[in-house]
């Protein structure tokens, strides 16, 4: 047993080695990625946690119609995330509680409803959430976990569990008598192992601020939970890139004055209340507010960073690319701001009767709407924006590298 002397020396060498930066976002293909994010990227982490009742509806047809079966995801079929990964030729990512299933190339931490903050810091106790606990923190928390069990086994030794200590040395590991050497191969292999990936770290954060709206607050109060969002979703993504990352993207928020839920339960009898696309200008102004605060906060990473890439993925522009230029897309002019499945009204959506649920229905062909449930996107949605983003100029810069055929989604 070493001396307490000898394992404080120890452990203040391994946090020299082990503090893992990026070493440059190298031009070759992306073997893996790891993505963390809500409802827009979960592939079956709610599906897999809630408890018999809970969310019920994603379990089950009609969600999933389009892919044949449901799968967990919030839409008829495949998300951004799934036609990126295929793009890269790579499989689409499980979800991380999934059991016995592969993570050989990526892991999705992602789970519906999560928040960027933890609920009791943006709420102090005074809002209870109605489905799920999930925050950035925890799926962090899944990450680190993840990388730590795979690759301290590829490092040669699966039988020694190192808990992960302070954000700033985030592959350090506390343990009487470990050898130095084997924390710098364990750091080696987990550093070269996410030099080869891409990491996404959100869309995170519209939840929170979807909580505190339908909390019956005010834009301008919700306005004031902007800084600190961000600042979260930033300090995730500091400490990604501190693990070894050395691409990561890091999407901005909807024009959420654009989708039916909120066009429903913010319908204003003023048309001087909606904007050109028919959407709400106040919301549609908030999240601009969020974005271009991501945006700075990201630049700022970009400089701190250089070693690295580093991008901002524009989910609001894009998606009003989508909606302006609808009917070349191959979308029903007449239904962008209306849901595929719901139970009836001007948009087609209705709170207390979600997709799913009975009285509701669902349209004849998903493909021609842009909203899948009144919340989140169509199968059709999600490929014209994965290939907006990420084959247009909606990835600021474009840091991705596409295998010859696969570069189309």
């Amino acid at each position: 047993m070493a001396s307490s002397a000898s394992l404080l020396l120890l452990l203040v060498a391994a946090s020299h080695v082990c503090c893992c930066h990026g070493q440059g976002g190298d031009n070759g293909a992306v073997a893996a990625i790891y993505s963390l994010g809500d409802s827009i990227t979960d592939t079956g982490n709610l599906a897999k946690e809630a408890p018999p009742g809970a969310f019920e509806t994603i379990k089950h047809l009609p969600y999933g119609v389009t892919f044949g079966r449901p799968t967990g995801r919030c839409s008829d079929g495949l998300l951004m995330i799934d036609f990126l990964a295929q793009d890269m030729g790579l499989p689409f990512l499980n979800p991380y509680l999934a059991k016995n299933m592969s993570f050989a190339h990526g892991v999705n931490f992602a789970v519906a409803g999560a928040t960027a903050m933890d609920l009791a810091d943006q709420f102090n106790g005074s809002f209870s959430m109605p489905f799920t606990s999930n925050s950035l923190k925890l799926q962090l928390r899944w990450f680190k976990d993840s990388m730590k069990s795979t690759y301290a086994t590829h490092a040669g030794n699966s039988s020694i569990s190192f808990p992960l200590i302070t954000p700033q040395c985030t592959l350090c590991f506390q343990q009487s008598g470990i050898l130095i050497l084997y924390v710098k191969s364990v750091c080696a292999v987990i550093r070269k192992r996410l030099q080869s990936s891409l990491v996404l770290v959100g869309e995170i954060g519209g939840n929170d601020y979807n909580f505190a709206f339908y909390a019956n607050k005010s834009v301008s109060e919700v306005e004031k939970m902007i800084p600190a969002v961000v600042q979260t979703i930033i300090n995730a993504t500091k400490e990604v890139l501190d693990m070894g990352a050395s691409r990561v993207i890091v999407p901005g928020n909807f024009p959420i004055g654009c989708l039916p839920s909120y066009l429903t339960a913010m319908a204003a009898p003023e048309p001087s209340a909606y904007d050109s696309t028919a959407c709400l200008k106040d919301l549609n102004l908030f999240a601009a507010k969020h974005n271009t605060q991501l945006q700075q906060a990201v630049a700022g990473l970009q400089a701190s960073y250089p070693d690295a890439a580093i991008a901002y993925a524009d989910y609001f522009n894009s998606f009003l690319s989508l909606l302006k230029g609808a009917p070349a897309l191959g979308f029903d002019s007449n239904s962008t701001h209306k849901a595929c499945c719901g139970a009836g009204g001007r948009y087609n959506y209705d709170l207390r009767l979600m997709c799913g649920v009975e009285g509701t229905a669902v349209c004849a062909d998903p493909s021609a709407y842009v909203s899948w449930d009144g919340i989140h996107m169509t199968q059709a949605a999600y490929k014209a924006m994965s290939r907006l983003i990420y084959h247009g100029r909606y990835l600021q810069p474009q840091i991705l590298n596409f295998p010859e055929k696969n570069g189309q989604t």
